[in-house]
């Protein structure tokens, strides 16, 4: 009966580290994204408005 009941332990375990696996990377985003200053995420915001813009008018 043992090695029956050891799989939902394994199971359980990747969970876990998948959980701690994805907060990671969501903590790693979010310290990039708080690394640019208002100018460059202006800038940034600006260009890819630009580029929506240029991508409307090659589908008309």
């Amino acid at each position: 009966m043992q090695a029956s009941t050891a799989w939902w332990k394994w199971l359980g375990l990747a969970g876990v580290v998948g959980v701690a696996a994805t907060g990671a990377a969501i903590t790693r985003q979010e310290r990039q994204r708080r690394a640019y200053t208002a100018d460059e995420v202006r800038d940034r915001l600006h260009q890819r408005l630009e580029e929506a813009g240029a991508h409307d008018d090659a589908d008309a």
